[in-house]
């Protein structure tokens, strides 16, 4: 399997633990200011993501994300979803992996589209899930969740402050 696979089911698998960890009523509270915006939210924009990437043909639009919301507030429903998109991504071989795929894509001055690797929109949603993690992490706190990954919501290229 390639290693952006294997990082990419690494990256969602800490998405099971949460759902795994979490009730209903937890996913879906939005009292931590300052957004206000609840764990599923996240979760669903992530999934929502991997969603449109996972595209058979040639051509993805990441500004048509499907946007599940009934995942925001619904572990089974979310872990339903996440293992789907789990499944397409361990179907995913060698060829498919290296295939140019068209880009949709709203960069803040309207749609453009780009030229990308398959394998390169997939680093992306990595990348993408990683920096949502962070922000879930910030939610956890403030609702008083502990999870045991100490590494849930850090990017792996970020310096950590060593304690002796």
């Amino acid at each position: 399997m390639h290693i952006i696979i294997q990082s990419s089911i690494h990256a969602l698998n800490k998405s099971r633990v949460l759902l795994q960890l979490l009730n209903d009523a937890q996913l879906s509270d939005c009292s931590i200011p300052p957004y206000n915006s609840c764990l599923g939210s996240h979760l669903r924009h992530i999934l929502d993501f991997y969603d449109c990437t996972l595209v058979e043909g040639d051509h993805a639009d990441l500004t048509a994300r499907k946007r599940h919301t009934n995942i925001e507030n619904n572990c089974d429903v979310a872990l339903q979803y996440l293992e789907g998109l789990v499944e397409k991504l361990k179907n995913i071989d060698e060829q498919t992996i290296n295939r140019i795929v068209l880009v949709t894509d709203d960069l803040g001055l309207g749609k453009v589209e780009i030229e990308y690797t398959f394998s390169s929109l997939l680093a992306q949603a990595n990348s993408h899930t990683i920096h949502h993690y962070a922000i879930i992490n910030y939610i956890l706190d403030g609702l008083k969740i502990n999870i045991t990954d100490d590494n849930f919501g850090y990017n792996p290229t970020t310096p950590r402050q060593v304690v002796n």
